[in-house]
């Protein structure tokens, strides 16, 4: 077994407590050891370490979307693995394994360049794009995890492999996709697309305005280009002083824009909800791409999150009022629900075929709640009860990336793909780690 380089930590050390923790601090992991790793020795070292011993092996980058807690387990946290090199010319980008997208964008922008990133600059490029990848930009250009050229992966057997689609053509498949189930990804390569600027904001609305605003919203959307991609959040803004006074409180539905077109057009796209009118802000207006995160404003601050997501295929009036009578500014719900448009270039089959589902979606729902004490229960029935009014619109599926704590069964780990793209995934589960060492996660067994 090879010696760690980075630091290690185990219960009652100083530090042991910051390594472990992450954003959603709804899964609280309590693992035997923690290995800060600072490249690829040190988490081979760290399989290894597990093998031995039969334990499990946990990753923790961000903590955004966590699923299982790693007690008695080893994880490996990797921000410590944070070069970031950009080849122009190629247009591609080059990662180790913990870093975010806030220090991806400086490196690629002044190129002319973007990746293909998410709402939150805060979070992980590894997990981010192994999930799928949604955000800004990919309606004009599909999933992230489609423009991965190269996964650098330390397997449970404690090799490192350079994964590419002409040396290991299905453990590439599966991983852009299958998120950490194959095992700790220590380097990504993918490609960048030429974009440095966009069109694009909120628009913020008082309560008594959402049924016009996500009404007027369902209109709008059919006809948007795949130039144009939105989502609308309703949410009740806490009544602290770290929210702005002007929501402070207050219930608000908020259109968030990003056009990637001139922005004399996205102006013209966008004039129909503007005209809802009685915005309490809008923000809409040509920027850089490095300020992409100001469109969401994503929190930042760790919290107790239960969430969940499922994948609409319609959105018509019933929908619409659906959701109304279930999170509208009336009814007192714990949910903060955001629904944002698929289709586009995400319903197109990539160059090279990978694991990532939801393709069928025309919007995913994802609904988040912060837990509070005594509160547990009356959540988790909360967003249930969001599920189940809204089968009728659903397409029986979930998108991976949305994956919250919720959806962490083995029954709704199935959902994020068609049965034959499971199957298949179970299959190289089997050949790549047939032993589950990589389980502390949204799991994916190994094929019997």
């Amino acid at each position: 077994m090879g010696a760690f380089t980075g630091p290690v930590f185990r219960p009652g050390d100083d530090g042991y407590d910051a390594e472990r923790s992450g954003f959603n601090l709804t899964v609280d992991h309590h693992p035997e050891l923690i290995v800060g790793a600072t490249g690829p020795d040190d988490v081979i070292a760290a399989v290894e370490y597990a093998a031995a011993r039969g334990l499990a092996v946990a990753v923790l980058t961000t903590g955004h979307g966590p699923a299982v807690p790693a007690d008695g387990q080893v994880l490996v946290t990797t921000r410590r693995m944070s070069d970031v090199r950009v080849d122009p010319a190629a247009r591609t980008a080059r990662v180790g394994g913990g870093v975010r997208w806030r220090q991806v964008l400086p490196e690629t922008v002044p190129h002319g360049l973007a990746p293909l990133n998410g709402s939150s600059p805060n979070v992980g490029v590894v997990g981010y794009t192994l999930g799928g990848g949604v955000g800004p930009l990919g309606r004009s250009y599909g999933f992230a995890a489609d423009r991965v050229r190269r996964v650098d992966l330390v397997t449970a057997d404690g090799r490192l492999r350079q994964v590419t689609a002409d040396g290991d053509p299905e453990l590439f498949w599966a991983v852009r996709g299958g998120k950490g189930n194959f095992g700790v990804v220590v380097g990504l390569e993918f490609d960048l697309v030429p974009v440095s600027r966009l069109y694009g904001g909120g628009l913020f609305f008082p309560a008594e305005a959402t049924a016009d605003v996500l009404h007027a919203y369902s209109r709008w959307l059919p006809a948007a280009p795949e130039e144009m991609s939105s989502s609308v959040l309703l949410v009740t803004f806490p009544p602290i002083p770290e929210v702005p006074e002007i929501f402070r409180g207050r219930y608000i539905a908020h259109l968030r824009l990003a056009f990637t077109g001139i922005a004399e057009e996205g102006e013209r796209l966008v004039r129909p909800l503007r005209e809802i009118g009685s915005q309490i802000l809008d923000t809409l207006g040509e920027m850089p791409y490095t300020e992409v995160g100001t469109i969401f404003n994503d929190p930042t601050e760790p919290a107790r999150v239960y969430d969940s997501n499922i994948s609409l295929h319609t959105l018509d009036e019933g929908a619409v009022d659906t959701l109304l009578s279930l999170a509208g500014p009336d009814t007192g719900s714990p949910l903060l629900i955001e629904m944002r448009q698929l289709g586009g270039a995400y319903a197109r089959p990539p160059a090279i075929p990978s694991a990532v589902g939801g393709r069928d979606a025309a919007y995913t729902l994802f609904a988040a709640s912060i837990l509070e004490p005594g509160q547990e229960d009356a959540i988790r029935r909360a967003h249930e009860q969001l599920a189940e009014k809204m089968r009728p619109w659903a397409t029986g599926g979930t998108v991976f990336n949305f994956s919250g704590v919720a959806d962490a069964t083995p029954e709704r780990v199935k959902l994020a793909f068609t049965p034959a793209d499971y199957a298949r995934l179970a299959k190289a589960k089997a050949t790549y780690d047939p032993d589950n060492m990589f389980r502390v996660n949204f799991n994916i067994p190994p094929a019997l």
